[in-house]
């Protein structure tokens, strides 16, 4: 174990996180934080509580909610709220847990583990965050604030925060020979984030060398928000016909209800005892054997805290089309069965409109930076959803085919932010 003093990097995701530490003498490679997982190395960002007292992370986590049979509270995708001021917090065991202690105990978890692999008791923190957490410039500073609570909270004293993007750029430099103008687009859960920058092989400088930043708050997750929108929801009563008693009105379901089941972290918010009565009445209102159908579906998935388990296969089915022509998601839980076949013609026609958000973005980035596509010699890919067909056919359209580089999808930022903390030295 080194002797050195250490800072430690965290690449803290909306679905994922590492952990990487610094010396003076070199960068250590991300470290295993969940044995559990397939890749020790990540632990996927998501905890469990079956009571305020307890609390397990990654893999474990989703362990123990199937072993409670659903019961407590799972967390998932936090860090897309940072930015969303009237997103105060979620209860466990009817008692209030803000953003900010929430982040806290994941980062504090990461810390101790880190701390327990190197015997080390470190406080200093090289902490990513996204090129944009808002296009509001005051919400992505409160963002930040947030973050940095919460990052005090796990018990750093020394935060420097440092942009994904440019970690990733950090990562590549040591794959180029000569000066590259480089176009950096990290595709995470929460976040699509872009860097226009002139690499070195030793580096960049922050200030002359970062032609542009651009981003927005639309990725993974809102893909399969999309796709839960457009393909899924009505077999859980989306588009429920009813009559309130003596009224001759035929009414839907309420929009913002099922607005709730398109997001996993607000599926639980049905379960409020006057929206869940509003819903039974529905139900006893509805107009056909096959409403009635529906919503016994939807009072499955909420009861039984389902939604966790239908965004996962949404995912396996989202990834299954990265690179074929149709796909099958499949949901047999007894009393919520669900089968739709996607064609990719169709998924993309779904996620239009965010995949559309994510490359306007990109554009302005580019143009931002005073360049055309032609201009960019590298594309650095990296994130999970830069696997999105669709996305990966728009970069080879506009850079060429030639220029793009898949970069390691989950390692890179981390080991960025790595030989960031070794500057600091």
């Amino acid at each position: 174990m080194p002797k050195s003093p250490l800072i430690y990097a965290i690449d803290f995701g909306t679905s994922n996180s590492l952990l990487a530490a610094a010396t003076p003498e070199g960068e250590l490679a991300p470290i295993p934080l969940d044995v559990e997982a397939p890749d020790p190395t990540i632990l996927r960002s998501i905890l469990y509580f079956p009571s305020m007292n307890e609390c397990f992370y990654g893999q474990r986590a989703i362990d123990e909610f199937t072993r409670h049979d659903m019961e407590g509270r799972l967390v998932r995708s936090i860090k897309k709220y940072l930015p969303v001021r009237s997103f105060v917090g979620t209860y466990v065991d009817n008692r209030p847990l803000n953003l900010e202690d929430i982040i806290a105990i994941f980062l504090g978890e990461l810390r101790r583990r880190a701390n327990a692999h190197f015997d080390a008791d470190v406080d200093s923190v090289v902490l990513g965050r996204p090129a944009k957490f808002s296009g509001e410039e005051g919400d992505d500073a409160y963002a930040q604030y947030r973050l940095e609570r919460a990052a005090r909270g796990a018990g750093f004293k020394h935060i420097e925060f440092l942009a994904e993007p440019l970690a990733a750029a950090f990562d590549f430099r040591g794959q180029i020979a000569e000066p590259k103008l480089v176009c950096v687009a990290d595709f995470g859960g929460g976040t699509s984030d872009f860097t226009v920058v002139r690499i070195r092989p030793d580096g960049y400088d922050r200030e002359r060398d970062v032609l542009s930043i651009g981003g927005v708050s639309v990725a993974g997750d809102a893909l399969d928000g999309a796709v839960m929108r457009g393909r899924i929801a009505r077999h859980f009563g989306a588009d429920v016909e009813y009559k309130v008693p003596f009224g001759s009105n035929v009414l839907r379901m309420p929009r913002d209800l099922m607005e709730k089941i398109c997001s996993p972290a607000d599926i639980s918010l049905l379960r409020e005892r006057d929206t869940f009565e509003f819903l039974k009445n529905v139900r006893t209102w509805s107009l056909g054997g096959k409403d009635r159908e529906k919503m016994d579906r939807l009072f499955c998935l909420i009861e039984d805290q389902l939604g966790f388990k239908v965004f996962e296969e949404i995912e396996r089915t989202k990834r299954a089309l990265s690179d074929a022509a149709s796909a099958k998601f499949v949901f047999d839980y007894p009393g919520a069965e669900v089968e739709e076949k996607f064609t990719l013609k169709g998924f993309e026609e779904l996620i239009a409109p965010k995949t559309d958000a994510i490359l306007t973005s990109l554009d302005e980035t580019v143009a931002a930076a005073g360049l055309k596509f032609a201009d960019i010699d590298l594309v650095c890919c990296t994130g999970g959803t830069a696997r999105v067909a669709v996305l990966r056919r728009a970069l080879e359209e506009r850079f060429g085919v030639g220029k793009l580089q898949q970069h390691n999808n989950f390692h890179s930022i981390v080991r960025g932010l790595s030989s960031r903390a070794r500057q600091l030295f």
